[in-house]
């Protein structure tokens, strides 16, 4: 049974809802989700459904945005040789190709790196700056890190390096000796701080371009791999973000990138994709390659325009996105065992577990499973060049980030976001730090803040998804309207509603875990399909035959071309009686 809480979001008045409805002759339910999310009139839902490429921020508003153009024009001067220094994760790798695609096209002496993640790790590596002395680097941008790499960046100043820190993550209290793009910086007056490491990087791309008259279709064209950065890095799909997301999306859907076609059809995946598609097929993708070999693949993919060499690395990454998905489902299973194993564990508010054996470019797959089963931040460790090496998950209501600053002193090094971090420390430090973890958050979190909550939009009853001469089966406006809403993400999450009291037609368990059922509401001959993800648990209660209440979200299914609704089930539980 579900222990999920179900929290119904505040209805806006009659009034708002019908002047809504009327000014964009849409249905009540739907104006009333547009109120929900402060769209009130005609010219704020076109800010929201029409992304205005004219109110993107100009990129002089950032920090040292000024001395960062200056110092690369005059590398281009003085013909200095430039390194691209970019993380091996999407965002990484997604900053590097675009910042390559477009300095490139302007000036050749020009190199790449990307770190390997099991010999060098995160971030700047000292590795990686002897390799940029050793080929007559001067200049080193670094993309999506290096914002904490205050002694590698003093080892490159000393080597006559000079850096320009793109970066999105949160400061510490010493800064590098570099010039710094970072929207999180105390300083910092850019008015959009949702930034992916990628769309610092573009930020910098626009300001060269509008300092230099470089051609802006350029720079618009590398547009879809920001949004993969975006949706990869689970960052807000709010303002500044909605707009490049929501252009990037475009771009990628009318005229995807070579390598992008590639990865698409060994994926067996069609266009057009909506950003979970991109979270959940490219992105996946993208990630294996620095997981499993070396990042430097993605890069060569986004950058490539051989047909041959596309084909040759989508083939690869397909190899190691299954061994990542296989190594993904192995460590799961051996982390719910210690899990299960430990009888402490219901006690405790937090989840942290480590094995030496696991594989280090997975382990962070892994933290998130593991919040899917056990709702707690959670920590998954392993062992690599000596040091205990992790990746943290979090929770609403909980900034990981912030907890792992009050645990810093049993720390070697941290970094990340609200939602996700990574960290290093000795391994004799493995139980004192996950005993302050646990103090730090049962510190931090309210107690309404340990249960996972479901946030219900509208309750809907299945007659209102339909227009009266839709069929059944049949995609419905209002199913439509509401793909309208893309891209869905942080700050604009997909609308889940409530139908109360459906009766179960029919329902099948899939691979042991997945729940395939078929509703119907009281007396209405409507029938609604709808899948369950890792719902195995609730499967007795459909097949109960008691009436239920189920939360959802509305999703189309497209089979043998036939494009029909379906329901993707958040929670069932057993209707009150009236």
């Amino acid at each position: 049974m579900s222990n999920k809480i179900w929290k119904v979001k505040e209805t806006p008045t009659l009034q708002q809802i019908q002047n809504l409805q009327t000014e964009l002759n849409i249905p009540a339910t739907f104006a009333k989700i547009l109120v929900q999310r402060d769209i009130q009139n005609f010219d704020q839902a076109r800010a929201f459904f029409r992304p205005d490429w004219s109110l993107i921020n100009d990129p002089f508003l950032m920090l040292n945005m000024d001395r960062a153009v200056k110092r690369i024009n005059q590398a281009f001067i003085n013909k200095e040789r430039i390194m691209l220094f970019g993380d091996y994760d999407v965002d990484g790798t997604t900053a590097v190709a675009v910042m390559w695609n477009v300095l490139h096209f302007y000036y050749k002496n020009l190199e790449c790196y990307i770190p390997d993640r099991y010999a060098e790790g995160y971030g700047i590596s000292t590795q990686g700056i002897d390799t940029a002395k050793s080929n007559g680097v001067s200049l080193i941008i670094s993309l999506d890190c290096g914002i904490r790499a205050v002694d590698k960046i003093a080892y490159a100043n000393s080597l006559g390096i000079d850096f320009i820190v793109c970066d999105h993550h949160h400061p510490g209290e010493e800064l590098p000796d570099a010039i710094i793009l970072d929207p999180m910086q105390k300083e910092c007056s850019y008015p959009y701080k949702g930034l992916s490491g990628c769309g610092v990087g573009y930020k910098l791309l626009q300001a060269l371009q509008q300092t230099n008259n470089w051609d802006e279709q350029l720079l618009l064209d590398q547009l879809d791999l920001v949004a993969i950065s975006i949706g990869a890095d689970i960052v807000p799909i709010t303002e500044e973000n909605r707009i490049l997301c929501y252009h990037g999306l475009q771009k990628l859907n009318a005229s995807p990138r070579k390598g992008v076609v590639a990865l698409l059809q060994i994926a067996n995946k069609q266009l057009p994709l909506k950003l979970e598609d991109v979270v959940f097929v490219l992105a996946p993708r993208i990630n294996a390659a620095g997981r499993i070999q070396s990042g430097r693949k993605a890069v060569e993919l986004m950058i490539s325009t051989n047909n041959i060499v596309i084909q040759e690395i989508a083939t690869s990454i397909e190899l190691d996105n299954q061994e990542r998905r296989e190594l993904d489902a192995q460590i799961t299973f051996e982390a719910l065992q210690q899990i299960e194993e430990d009888a402490t564990f219901s006690q405790r508010k937090t989840t942290v577990v480590f094995s030496k054996q696991w594989h280090k470019g997975v382990i962070g797959i892994v933290a998130s499973r593991l919040i899917e089963t056990h709702y707690k931040p959670t920590i998954v460790l392993t062992e690599s060049n000596g040091k205990l090496t992790g990746s943290a998950r979090s929770i609403k209501g909980l900034d990981i980030h912030e907890a792992l600053t009050h645990c810093e002193d049993v720390l070697e090094q941290f970094g990340g976001h609200t939602f996700a971090a990574g960290m290093t420390l000795h391994p004799d430090n493995y139980h004192l730090f996950r005993e302050k973890f646990e103090t730090v958050v049962d510190q931090l979190l309210l107690q309404e803040e340990k249960t996972e909550e479901v946030v219900i939009d509208s309750d809907l009853s299945f007659d209102e998804l339909f227009e009266v001469n839709e069929a059944n089966f049949q995609l419905p406006k209002f199913s439509r309207l509401l793909n309208q809403m893309e891209p869905y993400g942080p700050g604009n999450r997909k609308p889940i509603f409530r139908t109360k009291r459906v009766e179960v037609c029919e329902a099948t368990l899939l691979k042991g875990e997945h729940i395939k059922a078929v509703f119907t509401e009281g007396t209405q001959q409507r029938k609604i399909p709808a899948i369950g993800f890792r719902m195995a648990e609730l499967f007795d209660l459909l097949q109960s035959g008691k009436p239920c209440d189920i939360l959802y979200t509305i999703e189309s299914n497209t089979w043998k071309e036939k494009i029909t609704i379906q329901l993707n089930i958040k929670d069932i539980r057993m209707s009150q009686e009236n």
